[in-house]
């Protein structure tokens, strides 16, 4: 699946357009610390969090992740925004659980 084909679900939306659409998802990781993220994370992640600010787009950055989905409908500042699309890596909003978006994700066939 490649974030354009995952943008294709009703209740997930892109933060930043502009940004390139066709990195395939390889896997993901739900996490809310950075430590965390940047122990597990491999490249073409799909990082599901709460967290918006700079320090997410960086570490992001550093694995080269897919996307980052901001669940429960958490908004990323403009700047952070401007950031992750200068580094190439899209940000998706939705209003589901975190919970609810790794079964989603799972289902899409990513991490099986």
């Amino acid at each position: 699946m490649t974030v354009e084909e995952l943008l294709q679900q009703p209740q997930i939306t892109l933060l930043n357009p502009g940004v390139t659409l066709d990195k395939a998802i390889s896997n993901g990781i739900c996490c809310d610390l950075l430590s965390w993220a940047m122990a597990k994370g491999q490249e073409g992640m799909a990082w599901i969090t709460v967290q918006t600010h700079m320090n997410v787009v960086a570490v992001a950055t550093l694995h080269d992740f897919a996307c980052i989905i901001l669940s429960e409908n958490n908004v990323m500042p403009d700047d952070v925004l401007q950031k992750a699309c200068a580094e190439g890596i899209a940000v998706l909003q939705s209003p589901l659980s975190s919970y609810a978006l790794c079964g989603l994700l799972y289902a899409g066939g990513i991490g099986q």
